[in-house]
């Protein structure tokens, strides 16, 4: 199945690697970093690159590549899926995923790779698992091990291991039992000049955080649970209970996990939460350009916009820019050529508005194409696809938990073509 296992820095550097049958020489990933070079953008590499005798299978996670290395052919989405794994894994024990901090916790990386894989195949890639048989590094833990040369390593199986629920460890008590769940939305949309949706579709999850004594079993049910398509669940949930009623039943694990993602693809149910009026021209002759862009509400649903920011990548030609706004603060990078707009609370009653002057070099002929504009923004407590939690039930527990629901709408790639 996996071979090896490449850790690869934004820049390019091999920082960490991990073999599980043969040593796979480093030069294997020069196919890679070729791929990467031509890309441009990081999140442009295509997942699975063919080489003469290997396939490459690659995720971009935190400013890092995840490169697992194949000598026959697999499924692709199983691997990216236990590459994703992993980097949750990484995130879950260290609070963060980033060279610095697996550079740190070398040991313990390697430790953790070694229970998730066994001569290729996933073994173990259950958080809860996880942290019965490596415990997450702490200070007084890690001095302890340097001066006894102990190591993180537990030395008894997991008791998950060896029952039908490997997810969810035996004896669990708390003194505050309580359940919450976060629904989660990104819309990714392109707009034309015009305003008028060209795509949009919703990328959605249901996080959960479930601290229950016991052995609980929750339903979860929605109010409109067919507005969901593609729908992806986590192991521990009763998937012909949901084909035949559309009710998610399950026993969790112990803590936080991602309970389901799901898509929304039928574009009359995307709502766009902002419009955006605007006009960027540059003159025929002369050395100059004008720019004027207004943002305003649109389906909120009553709820206000938070942490709007707007990013436009100028052409190369742009020396440099003078602008005024109205709300919020902008920023030109002279190197990147591009414009950020962090706006904030978006207000209804005076609408946000960006407008000034671009400086072009001296003759350099006029651009081809407008910048096209990049929206970012959040909304909390609605869910844009108007999916909601009807009830929370419990079975084969005596007491009473504490139960919540929060939701929120970001935008991921929500774009405005001038």
């Amino acid at each position: 199945m996996i071979n090896s296992l490449f850790l690869i820095s934004h820049s390019g550097d091999i920082f960490l690697e991990k073999h599980w049958k043969s040593v796979i020489s480093r030069s294997v990933c020069d196919y890679f970093l070729e791929a990467k070079e031509k890309a441009g953008d990081p999140e442009n590499v295509a997942p699975v690159l063919q080489t003469p005798h290997h396939y490459l299978i690659s995720i971009y996670r935190g400013k890092l590549f995840f490169l697992s290395v194949t000598q026959t052919e697999v499924p692709p989405l199983f691997v990216i899926e236990f590459l994703h794994r992993v980097a949750d894994t990484f995130q879950d024990y260290f609070g963060d995923c980033s060279e610095v901090v697996i550079k740190e916790n070398t040991v313990t990386v390697y430790e953790l790779l070694e229970e998730m894989l066994d001569n290729g195949f996933p073994l173990a890639t259950e958080s809860n698992v996880l942290k019965e048989m490596i415990r997450p590094p702490t200070i007084l833990r890690s001095v302890v091990n340097t001066l006894t040369g102990g190591s993180n390593v537990g030395g008894t199986l997991p008791t998950g291991q060896l029952s039908n629920v490997p997810w969810r460890r035996a004896g669990v008590k708390y003194t505050n039992n309580e359940a919450y769940f976060d629904v989660i939305e990104e819309i990714d949309a392109i707009l034309d000049k015009s305003g008028t949706t060209v795509f949009a579709e919703i990328q959605g999850v249901v996080e959960a955080c479930v601290k229950l004594t016991g052995m609980p079993d929750l339903t979860l049910s929605f109010m409109n649970p067919r507005l969901l398509d593609d729908v992806s669940f986590h192991p521990c949930v009763r998937f012909k209970r949901w084909e035949s009623e559309r009710v998610l039943s399950f026993i969790p694990p112990d803590g936080n996990f991602r309970l389901m993602s799901y898509h929304v693809s039928s574009q009359n149910l995307v709502a766009i939460p902002v419009y955006v009026k605007q006009n960027i021209s540059f003159l025929e002759t002369g050395s100059c350009g004008r720019l004027d862009i207004t943002i305003g509400p649109k389906q909120t649903m009553g709820k206000s916009v938070e942490n709007l920011t707007v990013t436009i990548p100028m052409p190369k030609s742009v020396l440099s820019v003078n602008l005024t706004a109205t709300q919020g603060t902008y920023t030109f990078d002279l190197t990147t050529k591009v414009v950020l707009w962090d706006v904030g609370k978006l207000n209804p009653q005076k609408l946000p508005n960006l407008r000034g002057s671009i400086s072009i070099q001296t003759g350099s002929p006029k651009p081809e194409e407008n910048p096209s504009i990049n929206i970012g923004l959040q909304i909390q407590q609605l869910a844009i696809s108007g999916l909601k939690v009807s009830r929370l039930d419990m079975y084969g527990e005596k007491y009473k938990p504490f139960k919540g629901v929060k939701y929120v709408t970001k935008a991921g790639k929500f774009q405005v073509r001038t």
